[in-house]
């Protein structure tokens, strides 16, 4: 009777905590949507167009989560929907309309950052799902796993700078943030035309001649560097955030029963 009556108290316990975390996705969810609604009202007021349809594209992104649970009957872990929440809020809201990619230097390289690390945790779900599928004959090794969510998070991130390359380049976006740099390194400034680098540095002005040469740009301090430096720094930021969640799965394929803050963020198929 003893060991039932644990059992039962340990079940009631779990589920406690269970509504409780619910409760804060709950929480976290009108929150931010409420947010999102004063925001899109606040900029149809003031006729700021684009960013009201930034509004609606965030309201839609919120209901992905719950879309994607119930059509493939999967469970979200709370610190994996929360942070999903908070990732779409921070780059649509906090970073296209409110403008912190300009005033933070740091926040797009945050955001690729986290995105490397959820987009990990996805990637190495779907492969120890297939891993413990007992109607599958096969036994990946918790290395392959690891590798297998840095492919999938680096591939997401690859495709997420082909969108803003062709936004860029078809839709007159800048979401390829351009940089200011004080050096060329470049075999097209070859003064003989030869297949050898040429080096400027100390780049102190760049004036630019548009408008057949009636209107000029000055660019203080160097020249505009457009987009490389800015996609590279992001794939190389979501490398960083895939790598240190493939190492917590790695640790957590090897012992499940101690490392419950991976499981934070490993979707499962429900049961």
């Amino acid at each position: 009777m003893s060991k039932k009556k644990t059992n039962l108290q340990e079940n009631n316990s779990k589920n406690k905590n269970d509504k409780k975390k619910k409760g804060w996705n709950i929480t976290i969810y009108l929150t931010l949507r409420l947010l999102v609604i004063i925001s899109m009202l606040n900029q149809g007021y003031n006729g700021n167009w684009n960013n009201v349809f930034l509004c609606i594209l965030t309201l839609i992104l919120f209901t992905l989560p719950s879309l994607v649970s119930k059509r493939f009957h999967i469970e979200l872990p709370t610190g994996l929907e929360i942070s999903t929440y908070l990732f779409i809020f921070a780059s649509e809201i906090l970073g296209e309309i409110q403008n912190f990619y300009g005033i933070f230097n740091y926040w797009d390289t945050m955001l690729h950052t986290l995105n490397g690390f959820l987009c990990g945790a996805i990637g190495f779900s779907l492969v120890d799902i297939l891993n413990n599928n007992e109607n599958l004959h096969i036994h990946l090794t918790p290395v392959f796993v690891a590798m297998t969510s840095i492919c999938f998070s680096m591939t997401i991130g690859i495709f997420w700078e082909f969108i803003e390359y062709a936004a860029d380049t078809y839709l007159g976006k800048d979401m390829q943030k351009d940089r200011i740099v004080q050096k060329i390194q470049s075999v097209k400034i070859n003064p003989e035309g030869k297949n050898e680098v040429v080096s400027i540095e100390d780049i102190n002005k760049t004036i630019i001649y548009y408008h057949q040469m009636e209107d000029t740009i000055i660019i203080e301090e160097g020249y505009l560097e457009i987009g490389l430096i800015d996609t590279m720094k992001d794939l190389f930021v979501n490398f960083i955030g895939a790598f240190v969640f493939s190492l917590i799965g790695y640790f957590y394929i090897k012992n499940r029963e101690g490392y419950h803050f991976a499981e934070k963020f490993i979707p499962r198929l429900k049961r």
